[in-house]
């Protein structure tokens, strides 16, 4: 992982300061986390969220680049639990906040002279900065909230030990895989992206590998609009 991280940190310095291709992204996650052995989500569990930051493109060919930045992006799951003939139910999310740095391939098709279309796939590395978990209650004429900020364990990523966990603590870094594709005009791309966390993100849990649950899955829906080359 500290090769990765060290891979990262580079790719971003890199595309910051080359003739690169740099754009400014906005757009729409819906962002939930894993439930099942083999990677599935619940129905019914996607959190709105957001996706925001500065991307960069090296410019290697016109077929081929690699794409880097920073993102804040958001993640988490919703559950909503209704019982007693749907007059009651149990509601809970949680909204984690993440700084990412992805390092994408990017292939691109041509289309006409000034669009084209185009597949990206590549890692990311993140780290949580904020958030929010909430719930709300109702049983019969009883109704309940409850607000807080979200916690983040400060366990060392490049050690096997899980320092600082603790069951109401989420791990700081997450890491995971992006895949995704879009069009691009001369002056504007429109991008669909999936994020297939490979972190489970409950700071207790150690071995990513024993099965595919509690890790994130969020699908972003992205504009990006380009400001020129640095």
């Amino acid at each position: 992982m500290k090769t990765l991280l060290i891979a990262f940190t580079l790719a971003v310095t890199t595309t910051l300061t080359t003739k690169a291709q740099v754009y400014i992204q906005g757009g729409l996650n819906l962002a939930n986390i894993s439930k099942t052995e083999d990677g599935q989500t619940e129905k019914n569990n996607i959190l709105p969220s957001f996706n925001a930051g500065i991307l960069g493109r090296f410019g290697l060919s016109s077929m081929f680049d690699l794409e880097s930045g920073v993102l804040v992006t958001g993640r988490g799951s919703k559950a909503e639990t209704y019982f007693n003939g749907g007059n009651d139910y149990v509601k809970s999310k949680f909204n984690p906040i993440y700084i990412e740095v992805p390092l994408n391939a990017v292939v691109k098709i041509p289309v006409t002279k000034s669009t084209g279309i185009f597949f990206n796939a590549g890692p990311y590395a993140a780290i949580g900065i904020a958030g929010k978990s909430s719930g709300e209650t109702k049983i019969g004429p009883l109704m309940s909230t409850s607000s807080s900020n979200i916690k983040f364990s400060n366990d060392d990523p490049f050690t096997s030990e899980q320092e600082d966990a603790a069951y109401d603590k989420l791990k700081r870094f997450d890491f995971g895989l992006n895949m995704g594709g879009g069009i691009e005009f001369s002056h504007l791309i429109l991008k669909a992206n999936f994020g297939l966390g490979l972190t489970k993100i409950n700071s207790t849990e150690s071995n990513n590998e024993v099965n595919e649950k509690n890790k994130y899955r969020t699908v972003s829906f992205s504009v990006g609009i380009p400001i020129g080359k640095l």
